[in-house]
């Protein structure tokens, strides 16, 4: 993070390490808002503000009357397994390919134009402050091939300051999702699975219908502190399906 960071990250930031480093172990109650104002030097609703996205993101537990406590780590108590497309592919006897329809350098300035997700927001916050010029997003669309049947159309943003080789690489040769959790350690996530009707642009991907019915995936995850990726994966709702256990 740098200088101009906005200050609830740095705190959220700073309790994810301490986390992560063993201080505070899940169940322990960690300082209250009065204690971390004052360390930090801010006021207290921006210490609330990061407790409260903390909590929101379950990696923090408010218990009334108590105190605020480092949560049990866990994504859901429904835990769904979803592989990696490749591999999924490829456990179906069929041949894996794709095909990289674009990659673009989004600086701050321009971040709000983009924000084709409201799971993008966070990324708007990011930028706040920061310099306009430097970039904060990177944007890759991928086209996703089972033999030669298109099956998943991927857009998805990276976090320029954490990972800025991303945008390097060929992906067409290496798969987004095995680079990122190669080089990029994940802290926590979430995702939402919907039944959706394909716009124009989702539709040519897959050579369906505009207003077909398509299964959307939405991954959003964090690494040290800060929004790291996000990732919307729609599938044409006969070509794919999900697998997990309860």
């Amino acid at each position: 993070m740098t200088a101009k960071t906005p200050a609830y990250l740095r705190i959220k930031q700073d309790i994810l390490t301490r986390i992560h480093a063993g201080e505070w172990v899940v169940g322990s109650a960690i300082p209250t808002e009065m204690v971390l104002t004052k360390e930090f030097g801010v006021a207290r609703m921006t210490v609330n503000r990061a407790l409260k996205e903390l909590t929101d993101e379950r990696v923090l537990e408010r218990r009334q009357g108590s105190g605020t406590f480092v949560a049990q780590q866990k994504f859901n108590r429904a835990y769904v397994n979803i592989r990696n497309i490749a591999h999924d592919i490829e456990q179906q006897g069929k041949r894996y390919t794709a095909k990289v329809l674009s990659k673009s350098i989004i600086c701050h300035a321009d971040i709000e134009s983009h924000l084709r997700s409201a799971l993008l927001n966070e990324f708007a916050l990011m930028s706040d402050g920061l310099d306009g010029d430097q970039p904060a997003i990177f944007e890759v669309k991928i086209l996703h091939f089972a033999d030669d049947t298109p099956v998943q159309y991927e857009e998805r943003w990276v976090n320029a300051e954490l990972l800025p080789e991303f945008i390097e690489q060929d992906f067409s040769q290496v798969n987004t999702s095995e680079f990122l959790i190669a080089n990029l350690p994940l802290e926590y996530g979430s995702y939402t699975i919907s039944a959706v009707n394909a716009d124009d642009q989702v539709a040519a991907a897959l050579q369906i219908q505009s207003h077909d019915a398509v299964l959307l995936l939405g991954r959003k995850t964090h690494s040290r502190g800060q929004i790291a990726t996000v990732a919307q994966l729609w599938h044409a709702g006969d070509q794919h399906q999900f697998s997990g256990m309860l």
